[in-house]
């Protein structure tokens, strides 16, 4: 069934075309990814799917009654309810109609006749509808995704105003999972996500039932969520069947075609022309020359395949080689005031090595480089560089720019005995050009200030590079031109990222940081998620409790209290999930036209359909029970 179809839309901002013709179909349960350049209007394509911009033409034609959401790149919740009551509130017709089931229960009882057999039929239907409604298991739902996205059940009863502008951001996300509208439009929804969260909301929406929208910078997740793929480039749009990595090879091999249809056509034009300026003044071959020339007159010439080949381009240089051993922590605590944030940090940069630090958001990833920097004192422990080491930083807050310079003068300030021109001539490979270079500092984008934070530090030629989430901000082609300095930088690289494609291509060694640990794997991002698999399977027991396994001091009797709990929830889950079976019997069962005749039986099914019920609802409080139980033993 087509959801959505968007015809020809075009989007003007004065006489500057963003983009021409725009064409999409989103068909049910498709799953979309959007590509193209920052500033090829993504967003803006989006917002006006999702109604919220207006068309300069063309037209957004839906199915009836679409329900579809809509979730921007920078949204967060604001709201005065605790994270669980703002989570309820999606459910909120759910809610009404278990309290609409609960009176007629109370009403049935006092009925006899046909007034009790027209309201018992009344109730049969609802209460079926409700089951099939995830009626039951709206609120196991609800801490299936909270837990998903890092909140805990100790959150729950906090309020949202309280919380970090990244957890209002991922609630926002999490709210609008559980709506589980037809067609999701999701913009940059990897944004203020640890790479655990990553993950996990991949594998939830390669299930996701119904259609879903996506732009996204993070290639990893757009070829685990995504089957089609449209692009936004030079001003138009292109379908192609795939995820992104599919995506690039079709796109590679169309080029690769177009080119050779073009210069074929190219020497067909040359060889005819050629022939119809020697024989047209021909009386013999007169006649033959005219019809050469009407075959040009009629032949469609194809434009010159192009690629869209604006982008940065760049490298690293250095100015004078380090020692071989670059960079040395030794039983490292950073933190701020004496509390640490993470510890008993040990690991040797050599030269030339280019090590990824990754962990959960909140970790202590950027604390460490900010220490490492000696912008934060460290706890205790040792920090020491070695011979030569000349360090050049790159801040994701990007608080090193002045926001009262242009961007000419925030590179030229700091090099002024380079020429003018040489200046421009840097700040045009990062694609500031002509009158852009006059533009203040606090007036340019996120992508923008990135970029110009990477020309200063392009011009440094530091040989150790320490930076903290530099694809921020970056599209993909500009990741991929990084991606390619950082590879042929002849230095040493220390570096915090969450694009997980990136952390593949560049890293040769990873550090993942827990608050009680540092745990060193030699390889790339591929070769980390290999090692982590092959821990669980090596001890199945430690993914549900990594986090009580980090504490060294875990007592064994702990440990047997932590498997015994486990084994309770698993074995309440079980039986959860046989109730509901039970229930949903129960309910196909009453709608039998011989149940429905007979006034005994009727009676009969529904006492045991309140009796599975309270059942579940026993079960479902003992399963949070033993849940806060299982959480709090690893919290201590």
């Amino acid at each position: 069934m087509l959801l959505l179809q968007a015809q020809n839309i075009n989007k003007l901002f004065g006489a500057e075309v963003l983009f021409t013709n725009l064409n999409m179909q989103i068909e049910e349960h498709a799953k979309i990814g959007l590509v193209g350049k920052n500033g090829a209007g993504k967003s803006t394509f989006l917002k006006i799917i999702a109604g919220i911009e207006t068309a300069s033409s063309g037209e957004i034609v839906t199915k009836k009654n679409l329900k579809m959401s809509y979730l921007d790149q920078n949204a967060a919740l604001s709201s005065e309810r605790t994270i669980f009551q703002e989570m309820l509130s999606v459910f909120e017709d759910l809610i009404n109609e278990e309290i609409e089931l609960t009176r007629m229960t109370e009403q049935i009882s006092e009925l006899t006749g046909e007034v009790l057999k027209q309201k018992l039929a009344e109730y049969d239907r609802r209460s079926l509808a409700f089951a099939n409604n995830n009626g039951y298991t709206y609120q196991a739902e609800i801490k299936t995704i909270l837990n998903g996205f890092s909140f805990p059940e100790a959150m729950y009863d906090k309020k949202i105003n309280q919380l970090s502008g990244g957890q209002q951001t991922r609630l926002a996300l999490a709210k609008t999972l559980l709506a589980k509208p037809e067609l999701l439009i999701l913009d940059e929804p990897t944004n203020h996500l640890d790479i655990q969260t990553l993950n996990w909301l991949e594998n939830y929406l390669k299930s996701y039932p119904q259609a879903l929208l996506i732009v996204s910078h993070d290639r990893y997740f757009l070829d685990k969520t995504t089957n089609l793929t449209y692009e936004i480039s030079q001003q138009k749009m292109t379908r192609y069947v795939g995820n992104y990595s599919q995506f690039l090879k079709i796109k590679a091999q169309n080029f690769q075609t177009e080119l050779k249809a073009y210069d074929k056509q190219q020497k067909e034009i040359a060889k005819l022309s050629e022939f119809v300026d020697k024989n047209i003044t021909r009386a013999s071959t007169t006649k033959r020359a005219q019809s050469k020339r009407k075959q040009l007159e009629k032949m469609e010439v194809l434009t010159t395949p192009t690629l869209d080949t604006q982008s940065i381009h760049f490298s690293f240089q250095i100015n004078h080689p380090s020692g071989n051993e670059v960079l040395l922590l030794d039983d490292l605590f950073v933190g701020y005031e004496a509390r640490p944030v993470a510890e008993h940090i040990s690991f040797i940069l050599r030269r030339k090595e280019r090590l990824a630090i990754v962990g959960e958001n909140g970790i202590g990833k950027s604390t460490l480089l900010r220490t490492i920097i000696g912008e934060v004192p460290k706890i205790s422990g040792v920090i020491k560089l070695g011979s030569g080491v000349s360090v050049g930083y790159y801040d994701q807050t990007q608080e090193r720019l002045s926001q009262n310079k242009t961007v000419l003068n925030e590179l030229w300030d700091d090099f002024s005995t380079t020429a003018e021109k040489d200046i421009r001539t840097r700040l045009g490979a990062f694609l500031f050009t002509g009158d852009e270079v006059k533009k203040l500092v606090a007036t340019l984008s996120g992508g923008e200030k990135a970029r110009l934070l990477l020309a200063k530090l392009s011009m440094e030629n530091h040989n150790l590079l320490i930076l903290d989430e530099p694809t921020n901000h970056l599209d993909i082609e500009s990741k991929e031109v990084l991606e390619r300095s950082l590879m042929n930088f002849e230095g040493t690289i220390l570096f915090v990222s969450h694009d997980r494609y990136f952390i593949n291509q560049i890293a040769t060694q990873i550090i993942e940081l827990s608050s009680k640990k540092a745990t060193s794997y030699l390889g790339n991002y591929d070769y980390y998620l290999e090692k982590k698999a092959e821990n669980v399977v090596e001890n199945p027991a430690a993914k549900s409790k990594e986090k009580a396994e980090d504490n060294r001091n875990i007592t064994k009797e702990k440990q047997r209290q932590l498997r015994k709990i486990t084994r309770t929830i698993d074995s309440l889950e079980e039986e959860m999930e046989s109730v509901e079976q039970e229930i949903k019997r129960l309910q196909q069962e009453l709608l039998r036209p011989e149940i429905s005749q007979s006034f005994e039986q009727l009676t009969t099914l529904h006492q045991e359909v309140d009796t599975q019920e309270k059942r579940h609802a026993k079960l479902l409080d003992e399963w949070e029970e033993y849940s806060l139980l299982h959480e709090q033993l690893i919290g201590e």
